[in-house]
């Protein structure tokens, strides 16, 4: 008993000091922002009230070295996101609001099962957007040196749209990398995609009319094309040149037309003619998170509108799973 005692004073006392040097280093980091965010067109007093506050999060870059993506392999990431249970529920949450989403489709000319879908994976359709603190999330990974320009980047954009009243600051409570509202919109797809459907002077992507809309113009202004294939899960024979074998989600390489792939193709004559001169990619996601495996298998062809959600979430599961779950909407309808 007297040895644990001795242990639990040990590391309460090693682990207070590394804390608060960190503490100290992110101080002295957001003084070196402030001048950033002042430089940038960021007033002072905006400033002083939104980021007194914000904190250095431990927790957040525990989060950021341990996602999903980087462990989870495709079969159990897609079936945790895509199941029966995931469909009945999204189902429940169309019937609810279907003038609203019929309406959205049709302006925007993109699928109802599509927003759905991307809801679902997002936030459960709304019921969980997260409690973590964003600005306090999103200073601590700009502080951070993984990704610090991209996320001081988000930062500066988030500051911008406070200053100009776009968003309420006391409102920003999301996903430990700084995303926000029912489709977790990183601030700066709020910047460029975000509209004030409803026409109140105020962008609420917590509200379903908001929300909607904005997903449905952001898919619409990077180029999804409605009704146009996704992906299709292949076998490859062995001989496929190694180079065609995309593993990572940052730009897939080396594309071609359809017709070219088909002789890699064991039993191709499930994908239809028409599509060979569509131009595709081959991934096999699975061989990033274990990097010596032969095992050609999972394998999937993919098309455009499966890099579009890339440009969402930069990937290769999550787009799996919201094409995946997608098609399972589409079914239902």
């Amino acid at each position: 008993m007297k040895l644990i005692s001795l242990i639990v004073i040990f590391l309460i006392f090693n682990f207070i000091p590394a804390f608060s040097d960190e503490n100290l280093e992110f101080q002295k980091w957001k003084k070196n922002f402030k001048v950033i965010a002042l430089q940038n067109n960021i007033s002072e007093k905006t400033f002083d009230t939104v980021m007194s506050n914000t904190k250095f999060l431990p927790n957040v870059i525990k989060y950021d070295r341990y996602q999903p993506e980087f462990y989870e392999d495709t079969k159990t990431y897609i079936s945790k996101r895509t199941s029966d249970k995931k469909v009945s529920k999204g189902l429940i949450l169309y019937k609810k609001n279907i003038d609203l989403i019929n309406s959205i489709e049709k302006e925007f000319n993109i699928e109802k099962e599509l927003l759905l879908s991307l809801m679902g994976i997002e936030t459960n359709f709304g019921t969980y957007v997260g409690k973590m603190d964003i600005l306090s999330s999103l200073a601590t990974l700009s502080y951070d040196k993984r990704r610090s320009e991209f996320f001081t980047n988000e930062l500066l954009i988030l500051l911008n749209l406070i200053e100009k009243k776009q968003i309420d600051y006391k409102t920003l409570y999301g996903s430990w990398a700084g995303a926000f509202g029912f489709f977790q919109f990183m601030p700066s797809t709020m910047k460029n995609y975000a509209i004030d459907y409803d026409e109140n002077n105020y962008i609420d992507l917590k509200n379903n009319v908001d929300a909607y809309a904005s997903a449905a113009n952001y898919l619409k202004k990077i180029g999804w094309k409605i009704n146009q294939p996704c992906f299709y899960k292949i076998n490859l024979s062995n001989d496929i040149p190694k180079k065609y074998l995309n593993v990572s989600a940052k730009k897939l390489k080396n594309k071609k037309k359809l017709k070219y792939f088909r002789n890699y193709i064991n039993n191709n004559s499930f994908l239809n003619q028409n599509l060979d001169d569509f131009n595709v990619a081959i991934i096999t996601p699975d061989k990033d998170i274990i990097p010596d495996a032969e095992n050609l298998s999972p394998a999937y062809v993919v098309f455009d509108n499966y890099e579009i959600i890339l440009q969402w979430n930069r990937s290769l599961r999550f787009s799996l799973a919201v094409c995946t779950l997608k098609d399972k909407f589409k079914n239902e309808f």
